[in-house]
């Protein structure tokens, strides 16, 4: 019995031992099994004024990161893991003056799961900026029209600016942002918008930090519609003007644009808006013209004249304008929208950038050119995505229906 009980003894020691041994190998972050798995968030709870432009970061070490979700009423906040699972990061700028609560799971090697919570709120800034849209809700425009979006203060940080802004289409185009001044920017497609195209805008702009300590404080949403193909080419040498309606030839009309000295510029403008009658007042002048639609802000129309339908396809007597017969400017009139191409050519005088809506003056290049990113947008049902210009294929388009001819602006 003495004998059993030393043995006991003697194995309970050497037990003994060999767990005090293991323990001093095993660091406090380390179960029997290997690390636990640690996460960490961004911004940390308690924050009352975390920067929304930061967005959410949520890092785990020694493990994979399962599941993260966020709580809040402001926009709903989605994110993007990394390939190794061990980074998400939200996609958007978080709303200003909003509360958030973040839960994150992660899964170490042993299949152990770990959990990490964050609550705070984002700051409420002192100064703002409002975003505006052109285009109406559900309304038609022409093939040429830009999306233009007005910005309340001067925007410096553009490249901010561009990445929050996204388009879905229901027909495929590849087109570019680019940035006319500081205050106003243009999405234009490389080529005519393809007929009877749904387009939809969001600007996630709350939170984006347009300029130092400048907020956008809104998320700007609108859908709109390309209606059917109606473009116009106007030579003041032949006196004729071409209408395509639905890519096809409609009509070849005479007309008589300005004499010498009030030359109707070249360029390919698009239509601004109708008035049935307009008020038009100038030297030696002062009346009310039916039927007419104008392309330039400084008051070039194509409209009624139905004074000068004798020199109309032989002379050119206009102040500007593009003269039309009474019964060919109201065909016109009603088939026009806002958007629809104009294209000026033969003149004298060139075009005056922005005289009007005149982003189809710039050749692709430079419409790249005048983006913070210098990328591309391709746009589809599934959304819009930048990508590199010197990836896509080259455009087969041909002027005058899917574009206009480079270098359109230039004096002839």
């Amino acid at each position: 019995m003495l004998a059993a009980a030393a043995a006991a003894l003697c194995l309970s020691l050497i037990v003994g031992a060999c767990a005090g041994s293991a323990g001093q190998r095993t660091s406090a972050s380390q179960s029997p099994l290997g690390p636990v798995a640690r996460l960490t968030i961004t911004p940390s709870g308690g924050s009352r004024s975390a920067q929304p432009q930061k967005g959410i970061t949520v890092k785990v070490s020694d493990g994979k990161i399962v599941n993260v979700t966020v709580e809040t009423r402001g926009e709903r906040v989605t994110g993007r893991l990394d390939p190794a699972a061990t980074k998400w990061h939200s996609r958007w700028a978080l709303d200003t003056a909003t509360g958030y609560t973040v839960h994150a799971t992660a899964r170490d090697t042993a299949g152990k799961t770990v959990t990490a919570t964050s609550t705070f709120r984002t700051l409420k800034p002192r100064h703002t900026f409002a975003t505006q849209i052109f285009e109406g809700h559900d309304l038609a425009y022409g093939v040429g029209m830009p999306i233009i979006l007005k910005f309340s203060q001067p925007i410096t940080d553009r490249r901010a600016v561009e990445r929050s802004l996204r388009l879905w289409s229901s027909r495929r185009v590849v087109g570019a942002w680019y940035w006319d001044g500081s205050s106003t920017l243009y999405f234009r497609t490389r080529n005519y918008w393809p007929a009877h195209t749904k387009v939809r805008f969001v600007g996630r702009l709350d939170g984006v930090e347009g300029a130092p300590g400048v907020y956008g404080t809104h998320t700007l949403k609108q859908s709109f519609v390309i209606g059917r193909s109606l473009i116009a080419v106007a030579s003041t040498r032949a006196h004729h003007v071409r209408i395509y309606l639905d890519r096809r030839r409609f009509a070849d009309w005479p007309i008589s644009t300005g004499k010498p000295g009030d030359d109707t510029p070249n360029g390919t403008y698009l239509t601004i808006e109708k008035q049935n009658p307009a008020h038009m007042k100038g030297p030696g002048y002062d009346i009310q013209v039916p039927w007419s639609v104008r392309f330039t802000w400084s008051g070039d129309y194509l409209h009624d004249a139905f004074w000068s339908v004798g020199q109309q396809g032989f002379a050119n007597v206009s102040h500007g304008c593009v003269n039309l017969s009474p019964e060919h400017a109201k065909t016109y009139y009603q088939l026009a929208v806002p958007g629809d191409p104009v294209t000026i050519g033969g003149s004298p005088r060139g075009g005056t950038w922005d005289d009007g809506w005149t982003v189809w003056f710039l050749s692709w290049r430079n419409l790249l050119r005048g983006s913070a990113l210098h990328k591309a947008v391709r746009v589809s049902p599934e959304g819009s995505t930048l990508v590199d210009p010197g990836s896509l294929s080259p455009s087969m388009a041909k002027p005058p229906l899917n574009r206009p001819k480079t270098g359109n602006a230039t004096a002839g």
